[in-house]
């Protein structure tokens, strides 16, 4: 089987060589590794691409040694699918070959790819180049940089993505900074994440609600019951569910107008917020939507009911 095998990695065609390439990790060979290797340096683009992708999953030192590389291929589904593969590595230990790719001399979609590949590694030795990399001309590297920052949850780089999350130029870099404080153990984000919640861009707006609620920042109540009128629903879903993460009692008046909004998804939210927050007043708009014609508002709107009961009766036990 090898020598067929290897016969079709050769030939001249390159359809041959591709297709061989593809059926590898499906032949009986043992070792692919070794087969798949020299395709890297194929001719056809196409090729190197496919031989690229079979050797996912493979963390050996001569893999990522032949593999880091092809970050800087001419061709751009080459480097694509170099930084697809590289993204999942798994080994801590791999990220050290990634570092040169970091370099500020490297192209910005090497070094784009370079941060995330290290992302999910973890790998301390990223965080100053990452740190630095904040204020680099290129969008996507900025983007990336903040992704290894918002990993690594040093609390050395939270007012640094604080600034960017306020004032980068590029709208989806301020929503990943954004989403990256949400490991801030101090209230000094809340000026960028309330600011965010007027930002232009609704997804960023949205990511705030979001990273607001997960922390917990019961300042920034008042600025959700606003983001309630959000002119996008997702802001305002994201703002209730904040609202009920904080069992925030302003939000009672918006949360129960959400029960009549034409988006199912809101009405559900609201619904789950106002059970989380579990106040009386909200119990005759809950019953009213027992009759909504989303049997998942239905259900949801019975746990709510259910939540402000016992709720009640812990604090008549508690009083008693």
């Amino acid at each position: 089987m090898t020598a067929a095998i290897a016969d079709r990695l050769r030939d001249p065609d390159a359809t041959v060589r591709r297709l061989a390439v593809i059926d590898l990790p499906y032949s009986d060979e043992d070792e692919i590794v070794p087969l798949l290797l020299p395709c890297l340096a194929d001719t056809d683009a196409l090729v190197r691409t496919e031989a690229v992708k079979a050797l996912e999953g493979y963390e050996e030192p001569e893999v990522l040694a032949a593999m880091v590389p092809m970050l800087l291929d001419e061709d751009p589904g080459v480097r694509q699918a170099a930084g697809d593969v590289l993204s999942e590595l798994k080994l801590p230990e791999s990220a050290a070959a990634l570092l040169p790719l970091i370099a500020p001399h490297q192209p910005a979609e090497a070094r784009a790819q370079g941060f995330r590949a290290l992302r999910a590694l973890r790998y301390p030795a990223a965080f100053a180049p990452a740190l630095a990399s904040l204020r680099d001309p290129s969008a996507a590297v900025r983007a990336e940089a903040v992704g290894v920052l918002g990993y690594l949850k040093d609390p050395a780089a939270i007012g640094e993505l604080a600034e960017v999350a306020a004032n980068d130029p590029t709208a989806e870099v301020r929503r990943i900074a954004v989403g990256a404080l949400g490991y801030a153990s101090s209230v000094s984000v809340l000026p960028a994440l309330t600011r965010a919640l007027g930002d232009a861009h609704w997804p960023v707006r949205d990511e705030a609600a979001q990273t607001i609620g997960k922390l917990r920042l019961a300042p920034a109540i008042p600025d959700l019951v606003r983001a309630m009128d959000d002119e996008m629903w997702q802001v305002r879903l994201k703002a209730a569910r904040a609202l009920g993460q904080l069992k925030a009692e302003a939000g009672l008046p918006p949360l129960v107008a959400a029960l009549q909004h034409p988006i199912s998804n809101l009405r559900k939210e609201a619904a789950i917020a106002l059970g989380e927050i579990s106040d009386t007043r909200a119990i005759a708009p809950l019953e009213a939507a027992l009759n909504d014609a989303d049997p998942d508002v239905r259900k949801l709107a019975r746990l709510a009911l259910t939540a402000i009961g016992l709720a009640q009766g812990a604090r008549t036990g508690g009083a008693a």
